[in-house]
């Protein structure tokens, strides 16, 4: 596959790339360029390998992976640790991989199995204009949701935040238009554009596992968590349907199975949340190798003291 030309460079007033950045960069196009000559399976699972013994480790996640483990299933065994330690930082090399694989993942997912029992409703909304609030997590990998649910119609549009590194991030949002357009940066130009295109009736994809630091605190694997409203209220808002939309990835490694729940009944913000919540933990729990467990999303997890 081709890449984005280089960005450009930095404009008065902007601080040049970093040394570190520039050397990321180059080094995870090194390696995305060097296993492209590998066949689809053999390359994500290399990669994939990369993820959980080189870089994994060199991060520094799993003492991250382990601290919250420790919190959310203390009587875990030693054994399924290491390897969920393992597999973590595996899944999310694979993730990556995949998303710049493009239409080779594309191809390779396009027909994966649905189930969840949302995908009537899904697309009687389609048929019908009604916009929809897809929501997902970091598990497996829910590009290839979206994949699924765009070969049946389905227009939807991603937010993301915005990389530190703009060098790798120029790339990274290149190869995700490439996978469904449009994108939208994290930002409130980006928020702007989303609801645009959910006020025309189109379907737009949030993640709902992020620590969010002005989130409501609510129970997420029974712990506090500071959890953004944000997904529920726009549905309210907007009349949309809020949808769970998962990628779950299977066991040889780069197949998945696509789930689309049926949607969350409109009530109240917090109330819609925390059924988000539950949706996400009960498919964390059933795939403990696949959530982004290195993501520190019980920090600050006490009430905020009075003024």
């Amino acid at each position: 596959m081709s890449y984005p030309a280089p960005p450009p460079p930095a404009k008065a007033g902007k601080p040049a790339p970093s040394w570190k950045h520039r050397f990321e960069d180059r080094l995870s196009a090194v390696l995305l360029g060097a296993t492209r000559l590998l066949p689809y399976k053999r390359r994500i699972a290399t990669l994939g390998w990369i993820g959980a013994n080189i870089i994994g480790p060199v991060a520094g996640m799993r003492p991250r992976i382990r601290a919250n483990l420790a919190l959310i299933a203390p009587d875990l065994p030693e054994r399924e640790i290491r390897r969920i330690c393992r597999r973590v930082p595996g899944n999310m090399a694979r993730a990556l991989a995949e998303t710049f694989a493009g239409q080779d993942f594309i191809n390779h997912v396009r027909n994966s199995p649905v189930e969840g029992g949302g995908l009537p409703a899904l697309e009687t909304a389609r048929d019908a204009g009604q916009p929809v609030v897809l929501v997902t997590a970091h598990l497996g990998n829910y590009e290839a949701a979206r994949v699924v649910l765009q070969d049946r119609g389905c227009k939807i549009a991603g937010i993301y935040m915005p990389m530190r590194n703009a060098a790798f991030n120029a790339r990274y949002v290149a190869a995700m238009s490439r996978i469904g357009s449009p994108v939208f940066a994290r930002n409130r130009t980006g928020l702007a554009g989303l609801l645009k295109f959910l006020r025309k009736g189109g379907m737009i994809g949030l993640v709902a596992d992020h620590y969010m630091d002005h989130g409501e605190l609510m129970d997420f694997m029974g712990q506090p968590a500071r959890t953004a409203l944000s997904s529920a209220e726009i549905a309210l808002k907007h009349g949309a349907l809020l949808v769970p939309v998962y990628g779950i990835r299977q066991p040889d490694g780069t197949s998945f199975r696509v789930r689309v729940e049926q949607p969350i009944p409109h009530t109240d913000a917090a109330t819609m949340t925390r059924a988000l919540n539950a949706s996400v933990e009960a498919l964390v729990r059933d795939n403990m190798d696949q959530w982004m467990w290195s993501h520190r999303r019980w920090k600050k997890n006490t009430p905020r003291k009075a003024p």
